[in-house]
């Protein structure tokens, strides 16, 4: 509940202040509407289980699931590295901003990003699941995922394997190496500036986006990238809480306590809040 207020209040302060309808924060909002669908997908279920003895999903539920916490994670990676862009562009070429991050841009983008966490998940939730079971049906995870659902196959599934590490370095490195070069360019235009507010207003625009990169990224490339390993099921478990459960959860807070633009929207939104009230129960 507290990861979905958080990020939903970014979103309405988006859509009630003036001064925060910029290229930055229209894909921050759009990236906390992704936070909240993304914990939407497993963690009520998760919670549902923790309070019955037998912990049940359906056969396509599970696969809804898969395909849905795979579109938001897919999306979530590339809307990070357009975020980053923006950045770049902002910094690099401020004189050109508002041309090459003009509306339509961000549109693109967005759709972009869409584009490939749709079709990396569909590729993986047909090959997944048109696969036979006839084995156990107990997964051994906190929720519907990948790797733990081969692992109960009775075919073998060394294609899905290379598959999602194809994908991966695809999705998931390819976006991360964009988002490295937006700032190694970033960097080297800060380390060019003489004055010293100058460089600290830059680097402040940045810390945010890059504390989240950095959990975000960390926690995922540590659960697909890393080599398979038969006593690592509760270390992948707790990764699996960082970047589905604790990672939305600090993200708002994240962009909010470090960002002085949504601080001060944040406080004009509860202030008109508390106005319209008044003014409802005088009447």
């Amino acid at each position: 509940m507290i990861t979905v207020i958080g990020n939903l209040c970014i979103i309405l302060a988006y859509l009630f202040s003036l001064n925060l309808h910029t290229p930055m924060y229209f894909l921050l909002t759009h990236f906390s509407f992704l936070e909240i669908c993304y914990i939407s997908v497993n963690i009520p279920k998760m919670l549902s289980n923790l309070l019955f003895e037998h912990k049940i999903i359906s056969f396509y539920g599970c696969a809804v699931q898969v395909y849905s916490f795979g579109v938001c994670g897919g999306t979530e990676c590339y809307l990070l590295a357009a975020m980053a862009y923006d950045r770049y562009s902002a910094i690099c070429h401020p004189l050109l901003y508002s041309i090459i991050m003009k509306r339509v841009v961000c549109i693109q983008l967005l759709i972009g990003s869409y584009l490939v966490g749709s079709a990396n998940s569909l590729l993986h939730t047909v090959l997944t699941f048109t696969l036979p079971f006839c084995g156990s049906n107990k997964i051994n995870h906190i929720f519907c995922d990948i790797p733990p659902i081969l692992t109960l196959a009775c075919a073998d599934t060394m294609i899905n394997q290379i598959v999602i590490f194809v994908t991966s370095i695809c999705v998931v490195v390819g976006s991360f190496l964009l988002i490295l070069v937006s700032y190694v360019y970033i960097i080297l235009a800060i380390v060019r500036i003489h004055s010293t507010s100058g460089r600290k207003k830059a680097f402040s625009t940045c810390t945010s986006h890059f504390t989240v990169v950095t959990i975000f990224y960390g926690s995922v490339m540590f659960m697909y990238l890393k080599p398979e390993s038969s006593n690592a099921i509760v270390q992948d478990k707790l990764v699996a809480v960082m970047y589905t459960a604790i990672a939305p959860l600090l993200n708002p807070f994240i962009y909010s306590l470090r960002n002085k633009d949504v601080k001060i929207a944040l406080v004009k939104m509860y202030h008109k809040l508390m106005v319209s009230k008044k003014h409802l129960s005088e009447s």
